[in-house]
C-alpha cells in the first residue's frame, strides 16, 4: 500500500495575527487621512469659487465665507497668496497636517493647491 503524505498549505495564527495587524494599522491611518484629504478638496473649491473676485481683499474675504460655511479649519483668508497673472487672478495656497501615529512617531501631509 502506498501512503499519500500531503504538506499542509495555508497560513498560521502568527500569519494571520501580522495580517490582520497590518490591516488594522493602514485602516486607523486611513481613517485619520481621509477627512485631511476631503478637506483640501473643499479647500481647493473655495480657492476657485474665491478667485472669482475682484481685489485681494475680496479674494480673501470670500474665501473666510466659504471656509466658514464648509467648516474649513486649516486656512484663513490670509493665508492666501493672491497674485494677478495678466489679466487672471491666480490663489494659491499651503498647509501642512500632522497626524499622530504613536510615541515620538507622525506623519506629516503637506497639501498645496492653486486656482485653476
Amino acid at each position: 500500500m502506498k501512503s499519500f503524505k500531503s504538506k499542509q498549505q495555508g497560513i498560521s495564527l502568527i500569519g494571520i495575527l501580522f495580517v490582520g495587524g497590518v490591516l488594522v494599522f493602514l485602516g486607523v491611518v486611513g481613517a485619520q487621512v481621509v477627512p485631511t484629504y476631503t478637506e483640501y478638496q473643499t479647500i481647493v473649491k473655495a480657492v476657485d469659487k474665491a478667485k472669482q473676485s475682484g481685489s485681494i481683499a475680496e479674494v480673501r474675504s470670500t474665501f473666510d465665507k466659504a471656509a466658514q460655511i464648509d467648516d474649513i479649519k486649516s486656512i484663513t483668508g490670509k493665508d492666501l497668496e493672491v497674485t494677478k497673472d495678466g489679466d487672471k487672478t491666480v490663489v494659491t495656497f499651503a498647509y501642512s497636517k500632522e497626524i499622530h501615529l504613536g510615541g515620538p512617531a507622525y506623519l506629516l501631509l503637506k497639501y498645496t493647491g492653486r486656482s485653476k
